[in-house]
């Protein structure tokens, strides 16, 4: 299934892509996309007529695909190539950060660089979505808390980040930096998630091209991991790092101006593309 959120910012429904691409109203069956719903209305979903549900209006706005994140937890260097391109060395063990909640926008809406942002980045990620909470999770048993797959943007301002004093976080949690969407594709859809093509483009320039199969700690590792500091609830989402191609990594080092355009995607898991403005 390719569950969705659509509306007017705020007001979203719940919804989901019929097998010719509408969106079909899910709001007679359930609430929201939210972890309620994802750890216990799934096969209600799946049984539902789709044929008999209303249909959005054509071109309708996007919302992030999981409603109500509880968390948003990202991990960082976890491609090789991608910790080659940074000069840094490939991590013994995952590299946590987070995302604050407040940055999460539609798969389409506008991504604002910061005031006295100078050096705002661009990161295509495949995110994780929890579908069943627990705490001290094994590694076999890692992907029956898996619901399914997402587009992100983890979008960077690497001043922020990465000079001066603090954590990793105060450069990736500004507004708008975590377009989330379009849809959220339950597991059972996508068969080796180890092996999608993502990328991303900007004003038409192809700057990433990678593939999940390069990442050094796979979605097993990564929730088992996690969930031994953690508890992971349903409605968490996982941003797993990101491919080579990053501003960053350009020599010299590329970065995002207002005006510019974002356009990215991963396999079975559809595409993003977000307008850059300045933040007022």
């Amino acid at each position: 299934m390719k569950l969705l959120r659509f509306g007017e910012k705020g007001n979203e429904k719940p919804g989901i892509l019929d097998a010719d691409g509408h969106i079909r109203d899910l709001s007679s069956i359930v609430q929201d996309i939210n972890g309620q719903v994802l750890s216990h209305s799934l096969d209600q979903i799946r049984e539902a007529d789709l044929s008999s549900l209303p249909k959005a209006p054509e071109n309708v706005r996007l919302g992030a695909c999981v409603a109500n994140i509880g968390k948003f937890i990202c991990i960082g260097l976890n491609y090789s190539d991608h910790a080659a391109e940074t000069g840094a060395e490939v991590p013994a063990e995952p590299v946590i950060f987070n995302k604050w909640t407040s940055a999460v926008v539609g798969p389409n809406d506008d991504v604002e660089i910061p005031r006295n942002s100078v050096k705002t980045d661009w990161e295509v990620e495949l995110g994780v979505v929890i579908g069943k909470s627990g705490r001290y999770i094994s590694k076999e048993d890692a992907m029956d808390h898996v619901a399914g797959y997402c587009v992100i943007n983890d979008v960077s301002e690497r001043a922020f980040q990465l000079e001066g004093t603090g954590t990793w976080d105060k450069g990736k949690g500004n507004d708008t930096f975590g377009p989330t969407g379009p849809w959220l594709v339950t597991k059972d859809e996508i068969e080796n998630p180890h092996n999608l093509n993502l990328w991303l483009e900007v004003d038409g320039h192809r700057y990433q091209n990678g593939n999940t199969s390069t990442m050094i700690f796979d979605i097993p590792v990564i929730v088992s991991y996690l969930s031994q500091f953690m508890s992971l609830q349903a409605g968490d989402v996982i941003s797993t790092g990101t491919p080579p191609g990053v501003g960053l990594g350009q020599k010299p080092p590329v970065y995002l101006k207002a005006g510019q355009t974002m356009r990215l995607g991963i396999d079975g898991l559809g595409e993003q593309q977000q307008k850059v403005i300045a933040a007022e």
